[in-house]
């Protein structure tokens, strides 16, 4: 008995020091609310919401020095539903990412599955400027345009910052797949420079994505082999006690949306918490619509409040409102037409 105690410790030391050399970190988010909705034409819902900010999510990540200042890391990122525990989504057992790069003096290169330049979200993207980000319903800066997410089957590069500039690039062969050969993948191309120091964060992203492809999946789901094209510009000013932020974004696809998006938001300290307030307009044409006018308007206003109650813990709330005219006066979505109101809290580990 003594003996098997004393080897299982044994093993223990050793797996406890095995851990620790891999640097490998246990990490995650859990976020629920309450919502209060209502979408034109559409009834009053009151309901449990799941990640109405930041996608509940666990995760593993790691990092070994190389030695010359190199290193190489990994990061395995599976999302669920707080309120249901379903999978993010069906089938991917790290839906969210599963990233591995290599990091040195040339700066950072890395094979996977990741978040787009423009996504807002894991560790490639490099969005700034709307302080609501891509999440809180209706403000997330890609509710009207569906803005570029993950892509599988990536290849992301950004250089070594210089001066507080850096440059990065990412190409996915095939969205969904790449199964198919060359000319029938549905590819993403993405470029963009970061500018991050002192006081100023700002960005510049271009993306382009060909949809040669006929999956049902693929983004945009309902269009479908139309190329898209999008400009995304930030800009942010540091002041101390509050950050105001400009955004723009340029967005073209075949026969779809035609629009320019502008935002104006702000990250202001307020009791111990964080103001996060934000107005958009967006206008041009949507050449989907096939009756009457194909000229679209849209503007939206939201407001959200985030107070710590320790490290980890925080109480969160939202209240938006989004209305839209033109060819999208009837559109019975809260992302163009109708509000949201949510309470909730968010724990991360």
């Amino acid at each position: 008995m003594k003996k098997t105690l004393i080897a299982m410790g044994v093993l223990g030391a050793f797996s406890s020091l095995a851990f620790a050399a891999s640097n490998v970190t246990l990490y995650g988010v859990i976020e629920e609310g309450v919502m209060v909705s209502k979408a034109k034409h559409k009834d009053t819902t009151v309901q449990m919401k799941s990640g109405f900010d930041q996608g509940p999510r666990w995760g593993i990540k790691g990092v070994e020095d190389l030695g010359n200042g190199y290193n190489v890391g990994f990061i395995l990122e599976q999302g669920f539903s707080a309120d249901t525990g379903a999978e993010g989504t069906a089938g991917k057992a790290f839906n969210r990412e599963s990233f591995m790069y290599v990091n040195g003096g040339f700066g950072k290169l890395g094979v996977g599955r990741t978040g787009a330049l423009s996504s807002g979200a894991q560790s490639n993207q490099i969005l700034t400027g709307w302080a609501l980000g891509t999440g809180y319903m209706m403000s997330a800066w890609n509710s009207m345009t569906t803005g570029t997410l993950r892509v599988d089957n990536a290849v992301a590069y950004n250089t070594p910052s210089f001066d507080g500039f850096s440059l990065h690039a990412m190409y996915s062969n095939g969205i969904v797949e790449d199964t198919a050969k060359w000319s029938e993948n549905n590819h993403y191309y993405g470029i963009g420079a970061k500018y991050q120091a002192n006081a100023i964060r700002s960005s510049l992203i271009f993306e382009a994505i060909d949809n040669k492809g006929a999956a049902a999946d693929v983004y945009p789901a309902s269009s479908a082999n139309k190329r898209v094209f999008l400009i995304n510009y930030g800009l942010e000013y540091n002041l101390g006690s509050w950050t105001p932020m400009f955004a723009y974004q340029w967005f073209n696809q075949d026969e779809g949306k035609k629009t320019h998006q502008f935002g104006l938001s702000a990250k202001v300290g307020v009791a111990g918490g964080d103001v996060l307030v934000g107005g958009r307009y967006l206008f041009g044409h949507d050449e989907s619509v096939t009756t009457g006018t194909d000229k679209v308007r849209a503007w939206n206003v939201g407001a959200a409040y985030v107070y710590p109650l320790s490290k980890r813990t925080a109480i969160k709330a939202y209240a938006g409102y989004a209305d839209s005219s033109k060819a999208w006066a009837d559109k019975s979505d809260t992302s163009y037409n109708g509000y949201a109101v949510i309470l909730g809290l968010r724990h991360s580990f």
